[in-house]
């Protein structure tokens, strides 16, 4: 059984910065690529980070390309998200996921719980 904890989220004022953590549980953690997607409320899912097994490879949603970093640590079977330049629109639930670097939710397989981002103009 795998589990993802986050942890990070908050309140900041537009413009600021947001460092998400992800804890993931188990031996397997080097062995999978991991995401970050996020849901705002009334809308889908979406994609918004993914990162490879051994973190060489990332890629991004258009909507946050320059502006979020996500990286790992697999000695520490951890996944982060450092969010710079925040915007309104960014507020939203933030999940981890375990899976590949897909940007289909349906390509991941454990999730984690979500952890609140909200950004205050």
């Amino acid at each position: 059984q795998v589990q993802l904890v986050e942890s990070g989220g908050g309140l900041v004022q537009a413009g600021g910065s947001l460092r998400l953590s992800c804890a993931a549980s188990g031996r397997t953690f080097s062995s999978y690529a991991m995401g970050w997607f996020r849901q705002a409320p009334g809308k889908e899912r979406e994609f918004v980070a993914a990162i490879s097994r051994g973190g060489r490879l990332t890629s991004y949603a258009d909507s946050v390309k320059g502006r979020f970093t996500i990286s790992r640590d697999n000695a520490q079977n951890k996944v982060y998200l450092q969010m710079n330049s925040l915007k309104p629109e960014d507020t939203a639930v933030y999940y981890c996921a375990r899976g590949n670097t897909g940007v289909s939710p349906t390509e991941y397989d454990y999730w984690g719980q979500g952890t609140q981002v909200t950004v205050s103009s």
